[in-house]
């Protein structure tokens, strides 16, 4: 058992280590975008995605096919 200074550093270490980062999320959202639509520039997680944003914003156009 820790006691005294040794008790208060293990419990600042513990919550440093804890804590979850704050900030943005730029990165994050970056990572996850992986598809965009050439028409309006709309980035999108998918191709599923892309072919219902397609389907609902550019009606007359047809989707792209899978690029990968």
């Amino acid at each position: 058992m820790t006691r005294g200074k040794q008790k208060i550093e293990a419990q600042k270490k513990n919550a440093e280590k804890n804590q979850k980062s704050k900030g943005s999320q730029f990165e994050a959202r970056a990572v996850a975008l992986k598809v965009s639509c050439p028409i309006c520039k709309a980035q999108l997680a998918n191709q599923n995605q892309l072919n219902d944003h397609y389907s609902s914003k550019h009606p007359k156009e047809k989707a792209p096919a899978e690029s990968s």
